[in-house]
């Protein structure tokens, strides 16, 4: 075993000092320190290696890299999180975090530096619930350095951070959820929308339910997975649609689906998804987007662009004004795309193919929510704004409302705190008539006698 030891060292005026050494956990020599005589150096060099073993020194170059060099090339690169965890956590990173620490140093980050970037972020009119998303990132990323022994404060231990109202849920009703259901577009995304009031799954969950995870004799359904969707650099294999072999909270569920429901996704499998391994709502076919008219304006009668660097201004909705003005407003962009719309008509440009969304079968979620669900809550006009997620939350409470026990609606949704399934209790906007008859009998009970 190789131990520590002192390395005699002449200097130019000739006076001698010397050099304590030791070995780190990967074997490497390092200086602990010089001093004017052999038996302070030899003590040095064996007070290092008491802490090495007690597992309390690192190396302390690595506390003087930048937080950016840490951040990219050895936190995010190992730490362990799932693809889509990852894509947000990197927008977070380059977007609020590596602008303000990013060239400081490890150790010279200090809680004081924490609590300015908080108050830079309000004052920014960034809300209380991203900046409390980012602190918690930030922590994470100094919890590492201090296990690892890269620094040893962690800056972010004591700053508090603004509050997050808790905002009461908005659970629809069955009178509107009706009229939602029945201004969709089509069956198909009528029976999706059905399943995912009935069942409670989150849209992860629901898309990639399989024609082998229905029971058709018995009704129940097995969620075991969920896909997400992310930017093909986050993918493991550069995909877009990532499928997981386990739901949102790692355990698989089972649950009985209505005996209505049951056949309408039987008749449904047979037409869209007949082998076991199909997906029970693939993605339609999508229509090729049909190509925005555009009304060509009079740049004489829209003004001048601002000065250019040479001072020179130029008519908006021309093609100068974008090109030499560098103008990028409305009517300028659309100049220019008439104008690489008629190049590409004369030949003269390639032209442009049809875009079309990458999917594998999967459906988009953000072209769900553009293309089917917001159209049709337009048309419904509810007065009241529903998220497809909200589906989750109203399923929990209709079961609720209608007496079923929480502990099975707590497996049924698949919650790993009963607390987090009490929260749906008395939130459909008739509970409160309860409360209130109850109310009216006790104090009507003296006048009634």
């Amino acid at each position: 075993m190789d131990v520590g030891f002192s390395r005699k060292r002449v200097g130019r005026n000739g006076r001698v000092r010397y050099t304590a050494y030791y070995k780190d956990v990967k074997g490497r020599e390092r200086s602990a320190g010089t001093f004017p005589n052999v038996k302070e150096a030899d003590r040095a060099w064996q007070r290092a290696e008491t802490k090495l073993a007690e597992g309390r020194i690192g190396d302390p170059a690595r506390g003087r890299m930048t937080f950016a060099r840490y951040v990219e090339g050895t936190w995010l690169p190992n730490h362990q999180m799932e693809a889509s965890t990852r894509q947000r956590y990197t927008y977070s990173l380059n977007k609020h975090i590596l602008p303000e620490f990013g060239t400081m140093r490890m150790v010279d980050i200090l809680p004081e530096h924490v609590r300015a970037w908080i108050t830079r972020l309000q004052n920014d009119g960034v809300s209380a619930g991203t900046i409390n998303a980012n602190k918690s990132i930030l922590s994470a990323v100094f919890t590492t350095a201090l296990n690892d022994q890269v620094t040893f404060l962690h800056p972010c231990k004591g700053v508090k951070t603004p509050p997050v109202s808790r905002k009461p849920r908005t659970i629809i009703t069955p009178e509107q959820f009706d009229a939602l259901y029945w201004e969709l577009p089509d069956e198909r995304t009528r029976l999706l929308v059905e399943t995912a009031i009935e069942s409670g799954t989150r849209w992860g969950e629901l898309s990639e339910l399989r024609v082998k995870d229905l029971h058709t004799r018995s009704g129940i359904v097995t969620v075991s997975r969920a896909v997400v969707e992310v930017n093909p650099k986050f993918h493991p294999t550069g995909g877009r649609f990532h499928v997981k072999d386990y739901p949102k909270d790692r355990e698989y569920r089972r649950f009985k689906l209505s005996t209505p429901l049951v056949r309408k996704l039987a008749a449904h499998t047979d037409a869209y998804a007949p082998g076991p391994d199909d997906l029970l709502f693939p993605a339609a076919d999508q229509p090729v987007p049909k190509r925005r008219l555009r009304v060509v304006p009079d740049p004489d009668t829209l003004g001048l662009t601002d000065p250019n660097e040479q001072g020179r201004q130029y008519k908006h909705g021309s093609l100068s004004g974008y090109s030499m003005g560098k103008c990028r407003c409305e009517h300028c962009k659309g100049a220019y795309a008439h104008y690489r719309a008629e190049r590409r008509s004369q030949g003269k440009d390639e032209p442009r193919a049809p875009r079309s969304r990458e999917t594998d079968g999967h459906i988009p979620a953000d072209w769900f929510r553009r293309q089917v669900w917001r159209p049709a809550l337009s048309r419904a006009d509810l007065g009241v704004r529903v998220r497809f997620h909200d589906l989750r939350h109203a399923h929990a409470s209709w079961l609720l409302a209608g007496g079923a026990d929480l502990q099975v609606v707590k497996e049924r949704l698949g919650h790993s705190d009963i607390a987090t399934t009490a929260r749906y209790l008395h939130t459909l906007p008739e509970a409160d008539e309860t409360a209130l008859s109850a109310l009216a009998s006790i104090r009507n009970r003296s006048r009634g006698g």
